[in-house]
């Protein structure tokens, strides 16, 4: 399945505080964080993004704290996926549990300007950047994660596993 959107653009060491500040850690309602999300780097994000956009980031995105408010509210933004040069490793794994792809892609971060077009096909890996037609190869999302996904985050993949027991 492939996803098109836009790319927002950011660069290395975007933390969980600047993803979603902690003085908006009181909810955890993915809505109402996700009118705040990625504020404190750029106050328009959360009033122009689109959904099937994509936020594109340098290395070591999603560092800091442990909080799992930082992938619901880029996940209830609207992006549908995180594609970067590296993640922390807390990030990457709280991501998928709460349903959000990302992609570790240092060749495609180089070749993404802020505002180009993005189309991206997970089970196959690639992304195509459709504004200067270049095409990267991403790590496919393996099947797990993309049931992880695609449930919607861990959680709704347990529950549904019981009920089909």
């Amino acid at each position: 399945m492939e996803h098109k959107g836009k790319a927002w653009k950011y660069g290395d060491d975007v933390d969980t505080d600047v993803i979603i500040p902690a003085r908006y850690l009181n909810t955890s309602d993915p809505a109402e964080l996700a009118k705040h999300c990625m504020e404190d780097i750029d106050r328009g994000y959360a009033s122009k993004v689109s959904p099937g956009d994509f936020i594109v980031a340098g290395k070591n995105f999603g560092c800091g704290s442990s909080r799992e408010h930082a992938p619901i509210a880029i996940k209830a933004s609207g992006a549908s996926a995180v594609i970067a040069r590296s993640f922390a490793r807390i990030f990457y794994r709280n991501a998928f549990n709460m349903g959000l792809p990302i992609f570790e892609a240092p060749d495609a971060v180089d070749g993404i300007g802020a505002g180009d077009v993005l189309a991206l096909d997970m089970e196959r890996g690639t992304l195509r950047n459709e504004t200067t037609k270049k095409q990267y190869k991403v790590a496919p999302v393996p099947p797990f994660m993309r049931e992880l996904v695609t449930a919607g985050g861990l959680l709704n993949y347990m529950a549904s596993r019981r009920k089909g027991k």
